[in-house]
């Protein structure tokens, strides 16, 4: 099973002009010697960080060097998770910033269940902490959730609140980038329980990318809700950092149609980071050249006047490949409650991030998976996705290649 095979190119109706804020055409991408040029507010918490800043999801094991680069360049915010390369993310990171937590922001995640104890959430952060070299980490988030009940769970609420007592948390939030996204986000502000959200956006999802490309003809479904939460988040002083931006950050097919030094990454950081209730990104560095690269959006508040073409260049190429994260409109085809969102989110990592090891850590996480497509005809999800994924021809391939067989 190849990544070939796994990879269909769809294509995006004749996009028109934008409705972006413009200003001038982009400068050429700084690299060596490249910096962070803007720190952020982060809602009421009062930290000011890097608005481009370190994801270390796909760092392993005794790469510090790259952590002390991203330093060294002013990244002063540093996200990671105690599941991230099995805890080395972490390791890796307390190790290359020893000596400067004065200077940086530390967070990290924990996947917790409806009916998670508080005793093990608090082992899993003090195992966290151990790996980091801290006393505390900046923000703590409830990991990937992706139903209102984990939020309600009384057990989390009395470990964050016996944990920034202690002062092991500064602030609590939540990250999210799948199934019922939009109703764990408006549960999350309405109860006022998280200082920040750690929420998948990216042009592709937002519907404005698409409505005035297309007009009245709206044959898109996308998120409609994103915007609107995004806005709430704003009004209520919580900070907003956003995630999943490149949309599956395919770079090097965007490679030959970059001109003047400017890269598709830095087009869509300038999307994202023009949305005023945005405060910062996260995107996973893997190596200093990707770091240097990146910066060259750094500072940016408005989109270049020839982003757009790389952009829509992009959405033609991955339209019908690419699954919207957070959409969740294909669920309930499914008549054995296969996840298909979250096996497509690990999809992602295995084919467009060729990361096969983390694709495979966190199809771990669902359990069977989509073990229950082996047996189905597809028909049911046949044309469930209003997007166009051919979700029949993805699933069953996909568990082939993530399933790990047991000994």
């Amino acid at each position: 099973m190849d990544r070939r095979r796994l990879l269909q190119i769809g294509t995006l109706g004749a996009l028109g002009t934008s409705m972006l804020p413009r200003r001038g055409a982009a400068q050429p991408a700084r690299r060596a010697g490249a910096r962070v040029q803007r720190y952020a507010p982060l809602g009421r918490t009062g930290l000011k960080i890097s608005d481009i800043s370190f994801g270390s999801s796909q760092l392993g094991a005794g790469e510090t060097d790259l952590v002390r680069h991203a330093f060294d360049v002013g990244i002063n915010y540093f996200d990671s998770a105690d599941s991230y390369s099995g805890g080395a993310s972490e390791t890796t990171i307390g190790e290359a910033l020893r000596g400067k937590r004065d200077r940086v922001f530390l967070t990290s995640k924990m996947y917790t269940r409806p009916t998670e104890r508080r005793d093990s959430m608090m082992r899993t952060l003090e195992g966290s902490l151990r790996r980091l070299r801290t006393d505390y980490v900046d923000v703590f988030f409830n990991h990937a959730v992706n139903e209102v009940e984990r939020l309600k769970n009384p057990e989390w609420h009395e470990f964050t609140a016996r944990a920034r007592q202690q002062g092991k948390i500064r602030f609590v939030g939540m990250s999210g980038h799948a199934g019922r996204l939009i109703e764990c986000l408006d549960h999350a502000l309405d109860t006022d329980s998280v200082d920040v959200i750690l929420v998948g956006y990216n042009f592709g999802q937002d519907p404005a990318f698409y409505q005035r490309f297309t007009e009245t003809f709206d044959f898109i479904a996308r998120q409609p809700g994103l915007p609107r939460v995004l806005q709430k988040a704003k009004t209520k002083n919580v900070g907003v950092v956003a995630m999943k931006t490149l949309r599956g950050a395919r770079l090097n097919d965007m490679r030959p149609f970059e001109r003047g030094g400017a890269t598709f990454a830095q087009a869509a950081f300038r999307w994202t980071l023009s949305n005023p209730n945005v405060d910062a990104l996260i995107v996973s560095m893997t190596d200093q050249t990707l770091v240097d690269e990146y910066l060259g959006a750094s500072g940016a508040r408005a989109a270049a006047s020839d982003d757009l073409p790389l952009l829509r260049r992009y959405a033609r190429m991955t339209d019908t490949s690419q699954c919207r994260h957070g959409c969740g409109d294909c669920l309930s085809a499914c008549p054995r409650g296969v996840p298909i969102d979250e096996v497509l989110r690990a999809r992602m990592y295995a084919v467009d991030y060729g990361n096969l090891a983390l694709a495979r850590r966190e199809y771990a996480l669902l359990g069977a998976g989509a073990s229950p497509c082996l047996s189905c005809s597809g028909r049911p999800c046949q044309d469930a996705c209003p997007h166009g994924l051919p979700i029949d021809r993805f699933v069953v391939p996909t568990h082939r290649l993530l399933s790990v067989p047991r000994a």
